[in-house]
C-alpha cells in the first residue's frame, strides 16, 4: 500500500458468552480505529424476526424456508453498533430473554448460518481500515484467514456472575445453568460449532479485569500489525 499505510487487519474474537467478548471487542476496535461487528446480534436479529413472524422455532425446515427473507443491516461503528431488520431498529428487542432462549435453535439451522456467514464475510472484507469481528465460529468458519484469532474463555462461575450482573435481577445459578446449556448446544451443533481455531491465541479472562483483557488484546493486535 502507498505511503506505508497499515494493511487493514481482520481480528476474529471467539468464545462463549460471559467472557467479556463484546465489551473487549468494542473497546479494542474503538482504541485502534477499527470497525466492529457483533455477529451474535445478527443471529439474534434473525431469531427476533422468526419469533415476530410466528415461525415455529422447533421446525428447522420452516426456519430454513424463510431464512432469506429478513433484510439485516449491521452498523460497524464500535461506539454505536446499530442493527436493523427490514428497516426497524432491533438493538433492544433482540436482547430479550425470549430471543436469548431461542437463538441457539435458530442458529443451528444450516440455511441460517450460510445466510449470516455470507453477510459477515462481506462486511469484514469491505472494512477499509480493518475490523474486529466477535462471535463463536469466526476464526474457524467465517474468517478462517483472519490476521489474528483470539479465543476468550472464563470459568462458568465467573461468566455467570458477569451475565447476571448484565441481566438485572438474574439468579446466578439459573444463569450458570443457562450458559452451560447454551455452550453444550453451540459446541455440539453440526454446522459451525463453537470451537477454538488451532491457530487462535487463548486468553483466560477468569482472573482478569475487563481493562486487562482489553490491554492484552490491543497488544496482540499491535504486534500483528507491526509484524506485517
Amino acid at each position: 500500500m502507498e505511503n506505508g499505510a497499515a494493511k487493514p487487519v481482520i481480528v476474529a474474537i471467539d468464545g462463549p458468552s460471559g467472557t467479556g467478548k463484546s465489551s473487549t471487542s468494542k473497546a479494542v476496535a474503538a482504541q485502534l480505529g477499527l470497525s466492529y461487528l457483533d455477529t451474535g446480534a445478527q443471529y439474534r436479529a434473525i431469531t427476533w424476526w422468526m419469533v415476530a413472524n410466528g415461525i415455529d422455532i422447533e421446525d428447522p425446515t420452516a426456519i430454513a424456508a424463510v431464512a432469506g427473507k429478513p433484510e439485516i443491516v449491521s452498523g460497524t461503528e464500535p461506539g454505536n453498533p446499530t442493527i436493523t431488520v427490514d428497516g426497524t431498529d432491533v438493538s433492544g428487542p433482540i436482547r430479550t430473554q425470549e430471543v436469548t432462549s431461542k437463538v441457539s435453535a435458530v442458529s443451528a439451522v444450516p440455511d441460517v448460518r450460510t445466510r449470516i456467514t455470507e453477510l459477515q464475510r462481506s462486511l469484514a472484507t469491505s472494512a477499509e481500515v480493518g475490523i474486529v469481528v466477535e462471535g463463536r465460529d469466526i476464526g474457524t468458519t467465517v474468517l478462517p484467514d483472519a490476521d489474528l484469532k483470539i479465543f476468550l474463555t472464563a470459568s462458568p462461575e465467573a461468566r455467570a456472575a458477569r451475565r447476571s450482573g448484565e441481566l438485572k435481577g438474574a439468579d446466578v445459578n439459573a444463569t450458570r445453568e443457562a450458559l452451560v446449556k447454551r455452550d453444550a448446544a453451540d459446541s455440539s451443533r453440526k454446522t459451525s460449532p463453537l470451537a477454538k481455531a488451532d491457530d487462535a491465541v487463548e486468553v483466560d479472562t477468569t482472573e482478569l479485569t475487563l481493562q486487562q483483557v482489553i490491554e492484552c488484546v490491543v497488544t496482540l493486535v499491535e504486534e500483528k500489525r507491526a509484524g506485517k
